[in-house]
Parts: C-alpha cells; structure tokens; sequence
C-alpha cells in the first residue's frame, strides 16, 4: 500500500499482516501519488468557477463527472 508520507500514517504499534507492506512516499512527491492526479484532472476540467450549494451537491457533481468519465 502507497502512502503519501504524511505523519498519521505513522506507528509504532501497528502491525501489519504478512502480506501487506507499506510504501511511503516523499510528503512532496504529489506526481507518485495517483488520486493527486485525479483531483488535478477533476478541478481543471469539471470544478473551475463552480459554486455548490451543499456538500451533497458538489459529491453528487463528482459522482456524475466520475461515471461520464468510466464512459468515455
């Protein structure tokens, strides 16, 4: 599992199953982080200059620009 190397992800009492490793990245290394590029996608071509009245309307934007995009 890929983790973005932000502090709460760390302890020191976790323990993990066998067959699960972590991979920390660089706190800056937001090219190696695959979602980072998702949300820059997303804010580029469906979020610029949009105002949401709730936050159930912006995640129901996100869910229908998400499913247009499995289409395509």
């Amino acid at each position: 599992m890929a983790l973005d190397g932000t502090g709460w992800y760390r302890s020191h009492t976790l323990k993990l199953p066998h067959n699960l490793r972590l991979l920390m990245l660089s706190p800056s290394s937001p090219e190696n982080n695959s979602v980072e590029n998702l949300w820059d996608e997303s804010r580029k071509e469906s979020l610029h200059n949009c105002v949401f009245d709730s936050l159930d309307a912006l995640e129901n934007h996100l869910e229908a620009v998400m499913q247009h995009d499995n289409r395509s």
